[in-house]
């Protein structure tokens, strides 16, 4: 078991890693890279000339992983290393000196110039597996004492010890790594906390632009919400998050910083506590419900139809069933939404937000009855099945009842296909989740991922099906184990039995 358990993580790695990079390479080499400039209000205000445009382009493509990128003055400063008499000024001996500075840097790099200044500046292409290759050696990020190098901050202390902060209590506190506290408990699910290591899906641009992917779809949401915080110079109201505590140069440091931290703690730039959970959150308070609704209504009702097959009840359940499953999951949407806002429960989440329990009602309901039919008539077809097994059989025979038989023989053995099920109702959660959630405006992963498409917000793209995939490939993992909980007569081996 323990082999087949490794090679089958392998084999999810291996899986999350081929869908991610076909993913990658799709939206880096198909879509036209302009149309990350579509919703960027920052765009036409700075690019107000060919020259501050096609300075402002490279530098964004730069940034998201396109292109490498050397400006004038960057340029200049390279090329006077190797001639240290070349000047930004769009001269023939200075077009001769940085080509010839390009000429050596090979690779690809091409010497360019502005429409109007008629300055130099240098560009390359960077092939999409340096950007897949990028993306995946950066992936994962490890905190320790020489993350922060910072030179106008020479006596910063390095060290990682577990100490009572007079902020948050007993911790395992940084000093030289990015976070401040690197492990700590308080009472948010799940309870202990981590930043030793943290996933760097990328940057996200243009909406939420220059924020890190993990951090938008894991912080709060809705306006900021002020509480007690315990400083470490005493209780103030605030609504900073003192969880999040990263290092900011003592230079940047403002009167409100050495107010609320002291002058000789650098760990001053954090986060802000929201009124309204993340987006992880929300989806998976309504992913949760959603599926446990489906299980809700598809246990008892393929229990029921199994026991009267070929009765009134088996017939109009397996018709209505039918129906469900073959109603396109859009018009399915609509039609819950309609009857939903005839009895009263808003058909758009921000209606009520966050702090209603009724905006959660209706995406959930939907959620669980995308699932819910195909659970049902597999539980029906498979509690059939058992009815002509030998141990029923000899149950009929001792002359126990029906329900008895059903409750006590036959259910207990459907629910190893029942668990394995799991898996494809993640999956079918995750899937409806995209719809759902844009019909509904709710704040959650399923909409962010539809919104990012329309905003050509490649990294957002990636970093969202990096983490559906990884939900779907251990779901079903997570069904292969239950399966020998649930009956240890299954074996999880290799093939050939090994």
């Amino acid at each position: 078991m323990k082999k087949y358990i490794f090679m089958r993580i392998l084999r999810s790695l291996v899986s999350i890693f081929m869908v991610t990079t076909l993913t990658y390479t799709i939206i880096y080499t198909m879509v036209p890279r302009k149309l990350i400039f579509k919703q960027d209000p920052n765009y036409n205000k700075i690019a107000t000339t060919p020259d501050k445009k096609t300075n402002y382009e490279n530098t964004i493509f730069e940034r998201m992983g396109y292109i490498d990128y050397y400006d004038t003055k960057e340029l200049q400063e390279k090329a006077s290393k190797e001639n240290s008499s070349v000047t930004v000024e769009p001269t023939n001996a200075n077009k001769k000196i940085y080509e010839a500075y390009i000429k050596k840097l090979g690779r690809g790099w091409k010497l360019q110039q502005f429409k109007e200044s008629k300055q130099f500046y240098a560009t390359r292409e960077v092939p999409v597996y340096e950007r897949v290759l990028g993306f995946y050696g950066n992936l994962i990020q490890i905190d320790h004492t020489g993350a922060v190098k910072d030179a106008s901050n020479p006596n910063l202390k390095r060290y990682i010890r577990i100490e009572n902060d007079p902020a948050i209590g007993w911790s395992v506190v940084g000093s030289g790594t990015r976070h401040k506290y690197l492990l700590y408990f308080n009472s948010q699910f799940p309870f202990i906390h981590q930043n030793f290591v943290r996933l760097n899906l990328g940057t996200s641009y243009p909406t939420y632009a220059n924020l890190p992917v993990l951090q938008v779809i894991s912080q709060g949401q809705g306006q900021t919400k002020t509480s007690e915080v315990q400083f470490p110079t005493g209780k103030k109201t605030s609504s900073v998050n003192i969880y999040t505590r990263t290092y900011k140069s003592p230079k940047q440091a403002d009167a409100r910083d050495v107010a609320n931290y002291g002058k000789d703690d650098p760990y001053t730039a954090t986060e802000s506590n929201y009124q309204y959970p993340s987006m992880i959150v929300s989806s998976s308070i309504v992913g949760l419900i959603g599926l446990a609704l489906s299980y809700l209504i598809a246990v008892p009702l393929g229990s029921y139809m199994a026991r009267f097959k070929n009765t009134l009840f088996d017939s109009i359940s397996t018709g209505a069933l039918t129906f469900l499953m073959s109603l396109p999951t859009i018009a399915l949407v609509y039609i819950i939404r309609l009857i939903g806002s005839a009895i009263g429960l808003p058909d758009s989440f921000p209606i009520l937000g966050a702090g209603d329990w009724r905006s959660y009602v209706l995406p959930a309901v939907i959620l669980g009855l995308l699932s819910a039919p195909w659970t049902a008539v597999w539980i029906r077809r498979y509690m059939i099945d058992l009815q002509s097994q030998d141990f029923v059989r000899f149950a009929r025979a001792k002359g126990l009842s029906e329900k008895e038989i059903s409750n006590k023989h036959i259910f207990k053995n459907a629910m190893v296909p029942l668990v394995s099920s799991i898996p494809n109702s993640v999956i079918g959660v995750i899937t409806g989740a995209t719809l759902t959630e844009t019909v509904f405006a709710f704040p959650g992963m399923g909409k962010m991922l539809i919104d990012s498409v329309k905003a050509s917000n490649n990294s957002m793209v990636v970093g969202l099906v990096f983490i559906f995939t990884c939900l779907s490939i251990f779901a079903l993992l997570l069904g292969d184990i239950l399966m020998t909980v649930l009956d240890p007569r299954i074996k999880l081996t290799s093939k050939g039995g090994k």
